[in-house]
């Protein structure tokens, strides 16, 4: 017995330490695949990309006339909104990488962006054109572009979606679309012409002008949700058409109420008109 024992440890020990052995490769194996995956896991197991960049637009500040101190308070509230939206737009960027198709940015966050921009940037003209001349030409600042890098150059994020992802975005894809296949809907908006008070005839020119162009913004809307059936992911609808359309309402509906309110009162709540709603 006791010259079994030894033999017995021996086969034993040797046993263990090659099981210990296939079991520390299995790490060492396990640890190499997880580091390999780091930078493309975003603690959902989905792949994502690298780095997709930072949104950039013109500076407004700098291409200002003389701001009268009676609209200081206004441009400046504006001039901190300009940059607000940057960041919430860079933030979004980051949000929804490897989302949508090769147009994904530019439609769902440049769009937008640009459309705010605008609103921003002519509530500042109006600010200071009460008091002193209006500037001119500033909307040409509203359109931001993207610095790529990383693998989202080009201006959308180019993940390749899954067989999986695929199916769903078109079975599915737009929020209150019926998944945007087959049949998409149409947009509907509330009527603006009618809420309005008398109009002064020194604005029905302008009014009319703006109210033809809220119809043209639905009419683009429209055809845009018929050419992108199928893309984006559960919020594209939302994201991509009704909300830059709102934006664009907000900004048509402002300049018809300071077009009034020049010679007559304001009118007020009609920010309330520009939501606009899918109906399938």
């Amino acid at each position: 017995m006791s010259r079994a024992l030894p033999k017995y440890n021996k086969r034993r020990v040797t046993f263990i330490g090659g099981a210990a052995a296939v079991a520390l490769s299995g790490t060492v194996i396990a640890g190499f695949a997880l580091a390999g995956e780091t930078s493309k896991n975003n603690g959902t197991g989905a792949r994502t990309l690298a780095s997709p960049g930072t949104i950039t637009c013109p500076d407004v500040r700098s291409k200002l006339p003389a701001v009268p101190a009676s609209a200081k308070a206004e441009v400046d509230r504006n001039l901190a909104l300009l940059n607000t939206q940057i960041q919430e737009a860079n933030k979004r960027l980051v949000d929804t990488v490897g989302q949508g198709g090769p147009n994904f940015v530019n439609n769902a966050i440049l769009g937008p962006l640009k459309d705010k921009r605008v609103a921003t940037v002519n509530r500042i003209a109006t600010a200071i054109g009460r008091t002193a001349a209006k500037p001119q030409g500033l909307d040409a600042l509203a359109a931001c572009t993207l610095n790529a890098a990383g693998t989202n150059a080009g201006g959308g994020a180019k993940a390749t979606p899954s067989a999986k992802a695929t199916a769903g975005q078109q079975a599915g894809g737009n929020t209150g679309n019926g998944g945007n296949a087959g049949r998409v809907g149409t947009i509907s908006c509330p009527d603006v012409r009618s809420k309005l008070p008398a109009v002064p005839a020194s604005a029905k020119a302008e009014v009319d002008r703006n109210l033809a162009l809220l119809n043209t913004q639905i009419q683009e809307a429209n055809t845009r949700l018929v050419n992108t059936v199928g893309q984006g992911g559960p919020n594209f609808v939302n994201n991509a058409i009704l909300g830059p359309l709102k934006d664009k309402r907000t900004a048509a509906i402002e300049r018809i109420a300071i077009s009034i309110g020049r010679t007559a009162a304001k009118p007020q709540g009609l920010n309330s008109l520009a939501a606009c709603t899918l109906v399938k």
